[in-house]
């Protein structure tokens, strides 16, 4: 059990359950009292007054009653919030510590905080601990580490068929709040949401340029480019930007958190400018007349494509019943997202991990680069050793080059979807070398050692993470930006 605020009839308190304990133990000790005669006091057995005292118990108010009667005290006195005395607090911060995820990534068995270790050896813990922290906080995220928190993260969102609800219900309430009765959310309707949660919208010509928006939290601001991107919805920056308060988060410590964060504000994002409610009524009519189409749920909620496509996995399976995934992958074949829950068989690496890694050369995501009509979909059924499955498939550009975006579904659930009749049809054998990516035995002969290519992937998938709260975001650029665009003190 961790350190987590006493709950009392299922409400917490203002005290966590180490300081609580250290304080029970100090009073019974100032009443000379020993634990058995605590707990023959409260009708309790030693072991579980120990559990409160150790702060691995969090007891209910009728229990804090009994207990303060035996002792003396009153309920209030037991739950204030300070350590009794300096040795308390300095057990309780050691305990604290080890119970932390930082402590325990070390794979080091816990000390037993008792009397008899000495103030010198707890402090020396403590202070080793709060190194270690600040340099696992300092340290920049390898790409080890960020392939390895990507992967853990698609677990969680395959486990869920990428369906939250907890985010679900916070866009229908915002959309709700504001008067939101159905369709396209528009500029205003957003706005009104920045204005309900207390923010205004500054447009500035000089914001920071490793950054989409800059919010202000104390002021209540959130500064936005004065040009838009053509290639980029202007609602969404709002929306992101308040997302993240809506939300609740703080600082990420590490990179999982950012990519959490990150995750959790791009899926709000998206339940807000195609909500729920709407976006399933569309989509089940779509799928009552076998017609589903990523383009005409972009259409009919004036989305991106990717954004649309992003919309779909999170109700596809959920709301639908229909498993499926999706790809954005560069013009070099290299995969940038990915999420699957239809069994779909990824290239991967030995970490798990997905993006950065070649995708077939078969595949709907790579073949749609070869054809010339990129007004219309793409379609094509793919033949692999997991089975046959369908994709459609849209190139879009950016900065970075051209990518695709594809999603997918097993054959069995093609009936559903606009598209299915394509006669496009591929066969893929990877992840066997021999279907894409080692060449014939004529044409290695003649090559092998004679080529030095220069790859097209992105760089920001081979380099080093940056150090820094917010990965790749310059913050003395950020609070310079700030310190110019604060109200004068009134």
């Amino acid at each position: 059990m961790t350190d987590t605020a006493v709950r009392i009839d299922d409400e917490p308190t203002g005290a966590d359950a180490l300081t609580l304990g250290r304080r029970v133990r100090a009073f019974r000790l100032r009443r000379a009292m020993t634990l058995e005669a605590l707990a023959t006091a409260i009708d309790r057995a030693p072991s579980q007054v120990s559990a409160i005292e150790n702060g691995n118990r969090e007891p209910r108010l009728a229990q804090l009653r009994a207990i303060a009667a035996a002792l003396g005290v009153t309920v209030d006195e037991l739950l204030a919030p300070d350590a009794p005395d300096e040795r308390a607090a300095l057990e309780i911060a050691v305990e604290r510590a080890q119970r932390g995820p930082v402590f325990g990534a070390l794979g080091i068995d816990q000390v037993r905080v008792s009397k008899s270790v000495p103030d010198a050896t707890l402090r020396a813990i403590l202070a080793l601990h709060q190194e270690v922290a600040r340099l696992h906080k300092e340290r920049a995220a390898t790409p080890e580490e960020a392939r390895r928190a990507n992967a853990e993260l698609r677990a969680t969102m395959r486990a869920r068929d990428n369906y939250f609800a907890d985010l679900e219900a916070i866009a229908a309430d915002l959309l709700g709040a504001v008067g939101h009765t159905g369709g396209p959310v528009s500029h205003q309707t957003v706005a009104d949401m920045a204005d309900r949660l207390g923010f205004s919208l500054h447009y500035v010509g000089d914001l920071p340029h490793s950054t989409r928006s800059v919010t202000d939290k104390r002021n209540g601001r959130i500064y936005l480019p004065t040009e838009q991107s053509a290639s980029r919805d202007s609602r969404s920056p709002i929306l992101q930007a308040f997302a993240s308060q809506l939300l609740g988060h703080d600082e990420p410590g590490n990179y999982a958190d950012f990519l959490r964060q990150r995750v959790e504000t791009n899926y709000l994002t998206a339940a807000l400018l195609l909500p729920e409610k709407d976006a399933v009524a569309f989509l089940t009519e779509a799928k009552n007349f076998r017609r589903i189409s990523m383009e005409d749920l972009r259409d009919a909620f004036a989305v991106s494509y990717e954004t649309a496509c992003h919309r779909f996995t999170n109700l596809a399976t959920a709301r639908l019943g229909i498993p499926v995934h999706f790809m954005k992958v560069h013009e070099s074949g290299t995969i940038i997202k990915a999420y699957e829950n239809d069994s779909v068989a990824f290239p991967s690496d030995a970490l798990g991990a997905i993006e950065g890694t070649p995708v077939c050369r078969s595949w709907t995501a790579r073949t749609v680069f070869d054809v010339a009509d990129r007004f219309s979909p793409y379609y094509q059924y793919t033949d692999t050793p997991r089975g046959t499955f369908w994709c459609t498939s849209r190139i879009e550009k950016a900065k970075e080059g051209d990518y695709s975006v594809s999603v997918g579904v097993p054959f069995a659930h093609v009936k559903w979807f606009r598209g299915r009749e394509t006669t496009h049809r591929a066969v893929s054998r990877c992840p066997d070398e021999s279907c894409c990516r080692r060449p014939s035995g004529a044409l290695a002969d003649r090559w092998e050692g004679m080529a030095w290519p220069a790859a097209r992937t992105p760089t920001s998938l081979l380099a080093a993470l940056p150090t820094g709260t917010f990965p790749g975001v310059d913050s003395t650029e950020v609070y310079d930006f700030l310190e110019r665009h604060a109200p004068a003190a009134g």
